[in-house]
């Protein structure tokens, strides 16, 4: 009887522990933001219920709480919830900031997109450089680009949680570049451009605007 009582003690004492799967590193240890650093705007951060928690009002610029350290080749996991859909929001990866003391943060973005007029979340965009790599959307959208579009909109409006947390996984081998929302992937992308980047940091995104407030928890990586 202790034995099965110790047990139910371990499995249910703590029904939000997140057990770290093999191969894979914490980079949020759920107490402190140790190992990231605020740059850019004057978006705010704080860690409440284990998660770390962006929030604004009348947010001047895109601010960004990006990892010290950069990295390569991985296979990137994470949680990430809106409870705020007034605004907008995104992770980077392989981030890049431009020189100076708080130079502006650039790169590969995963969208948190808050479903008004599309569902874009776990898109492929490059902040402050091209746009929208995945789906596209260049100055002159073509027939086939609005239908990927579409199409785009309408998986992402079946796959997102708005009101719950949405499982997000990014690898990254070289050029190729891969996302997936809730187990489906969104995005499989070739980088063949002269943007192409290797190695960056990761970034939590406050976008600018009247209203942010959205959060993310069991941030994880493998590096490959």
């Amino acid at each position: 009887m202790k034995f099965k009582t110790l047990i139910c003690t371990l499995l249910f004492a703590t029904p939000l522990a997140h057990a770290v799967e093999a191969g894979f590193t914490e980079l949020f240890n759920g107490k402190d933001l140790s190992g990231w650093k605020r740059v850019n705007g004057n978006g705010e951060y704080k860690i409440e219920d284990g998660a770390i928690v962006g929030f604004g009002e009348n947010v001047k610029s895109n601010t960004f709480l990006r990892t010290e350290k950069t990295y390569k080749d991985f296979d990137f996991r994470f949680e990430m919830k809106f409870d705020d859909l007034s605004g907008n929001s995104g992770m980077m990866f392989r981030g890049l900031q431009k020189e100076g003391n708080d130079g502006r943060v650039y790169g590969y973005q995963c969208e948190h997109d808050n479903g008004k007029g599309r569902a874009w979340t776990a898109g492929l965009y490059d902040e402050a450089r091209r746009g929208w790599l995945e789906p596209k959307k260049g100055d002159k959208d073509t027939e086939e680009d609005k239908k990927a579009q579409a199409d785009f909109t309408k998986q992402g409006q079946d796959l997102t949680k708005w009101d719950d947390w949405n499982e997000v996984r990014i690898v990254c081998k070289g050029k190729h570049i891969q996302i997936w929302l809730n187990g489906k992937e969104r995005v499989d992308y070739t980088d063949e451009a002269k943007e192409f980047t290797p190695e960056g940091f990761f970034a939590l995104q406050v976008h600018s605007g009247k209203s942010c407030k959205v959060r993310w928890r069991n941030i994880r990586i493998k590096e490959l």
